[in-house]
């Protein structure tokens, strides 16, 4: 990694922010359970910072089944018992229980549209937006887009979902590009 290179502001701060940055924020993903990894670290980031997650990801695969969505959609409550006593996790009852009916509506939409890539990225015809934000600052929380996708997911059950948890895993899977203008990401 180089260290000169020029990154967006927020990822600054550590070595493991700016792997995030430089490997997958912003790369489009189309596979289900990429999807369904980041679908559920940004529902446990809600309320909190990224770097938070980011330093907890091992301990969160490991304890969620590497993310398995079929094996998560049916976690029993001994199960989410256990997982309250994880402290290599966020251990919110709310966000724990919204992970398991979350992997449920995942489901669902898979038999509905074939995948959930399929479903997530008909939002923006299956292909990135490409913003090209002068700043990180000038990149915002939620965007039009991002409200009719949470509204959409809440309705078919998805908790935890609000327009800023979904704007920001748009980000992370790449459906949004908003490398800031001079970062080498976005000048590549």
């Amino acid at each position: 990694m180089e260290k000169d290179l020029i990154r967006c502001g927020w990822c600054t701060s550590s070595d493991l922010y700016k792997k995030y940055h430089d490997e997958e924020w912003g790369v489009p993903v189309y596979d289900d359970p990429t999807l369904f990894e980041f679908l559920i670290l940004e529902t446990f980031q809600a309320g909190l910072s990224w770097i938070t997650i980011l330093n907890k990801r091992e301990n969160f695969r490991n304890a969620f089944d590497y993310f398995d969505y079929k094996k998560i959609a049916n976690y029993s409550e001994d199960k989410i018992q256990e997982l309250l006593q994880n402290s290599g996790i966020i251990r919110n009852k709310l966000k724990i229980k919204a992970a398991v009916s979350n992997a449920q509506a995942f489901i669902k939409i898979q038999e509905e549209f074939g995948s959930f890539s399929d479903y997530i990225w008909k939002f923006t015809n299956g292909k990135p937006i490409i913003n090209s934000p002068k700043t990180s600052k000038d990149v915002p929380a939620t965007t039009p887009l991002s409200d009719e996708i949470s509204k959409d997911l809440k309705k078919r059950g998805f908790k935890f979902v609000g327009s800023t948890v979904v704007y920001a895993h748009m980000q992370a899977t790449g459906m949004i590009n908003d490398h800031a203008e001079n970062c080498w990401k976005n000048t590549q």
